[in-house]
């Protein structure tokens, strides 16, 4: 039993390293993006000439993913664009010559504002300017984001389920993203995140609610001391 406890102690302390690790990392949304590919052929006989070229757009996204994921280690990609540090848009700048093969990316941060946008001759120096402009501008986004958790407990909202029971040993602190989501203890609203809500020991049902979101629900068994939760909402379809 022992060995078991310790093999499931150290496993979590892995597994949360890891995610530590990731959490420290910028998350990057690559926007779709297409290019132009250029096809032709020509030959003649007996004097004469002629030639054909055509040409389409071909979707790219797939390809910048692979290539950020194997030449910017410094990142994590993610598909969602509401979860991201900052937005890359790569796209061709002409292409539907044989000559032109530009690329013009742009990355943006959270706050919308552009830290870099120029041409480049090919996908991987686009890739490879966008994640040296992301890790120089990381350091100081994500001290910025630091600071605003730290400060963010202070902000707490401390709600008695019970205002009558002053036995509540327990309490359940509920933050969510996006913020200012109503709180349902057990069917009652009793509260808006973030707060932390004084509970007796038990089990206890909480939904987190906002509009234009979907339900986030959790049961859990609550013994003593304080639970944080943080509820990740998804937007409606």
């Amino acid at each position: 039993m022992r060995r078991i406890f310790g093999f499931l102690v150290v496993s979590l302390l892995v597994l949360s390293a890891a995610a530590q690790s990731n959490d420290q990392k910028a998350r990057v949304f690559i926007t779709d993006s297409q290019s132009w590919q250029m096809t032709g052929n020509s030959g003649g006989a007996n004097g004469a000439h002629g030639g054909h070229i055509g040409g389409g757009a071909r979707p790219q996204t797939a390809e910048i993913i692979k290539t950020f994921g194997e030449r910017c280690k410094e990142v994590v990609v993610n598909n969602k664009q509401d979860k991201a540090d900052y937005t890359v848009v790569l796209d061709h700048e002409g292409g539907k010559s044989i000559l032109s093969h530009d690329n013009k990316v742009a990355v943006f941060n959270s706050d919308g504002d552009a830290i870099v946008s120029h041409s480049t001759r090919s996908l991987g120096s686009s890739v490879k300017d966008a994640c040296e402009a992301i890790t120089r501008d990381w350091p100081s986004r994500v001290g910025k984001i630091n600071a605003q958790s730290q400060q963010q407990p202070a902000q707490l909202m401390t709600v008695s389920q019970n205002s009558g029971d002053t036995s509540a040993a327990s309490q359940i602190s509920v933050s969510s993203m996006p913020g200012n989501a109503d709180i349902e203890i057990d069917g009652s609203f009793v509260g808006s995140t973030p707060s932390a809500i004084d509970v007796t020991p038990g089990e206890h049902s909480v939904v987190v609610k906002k509009a234009g979101y979907k339900n986030w629900e959790r049961t859990m068994k609550v013994s003593g001391g304080t639970i944080n939760v943080s509820a990740e909402l998804e937007k409606a379809q």
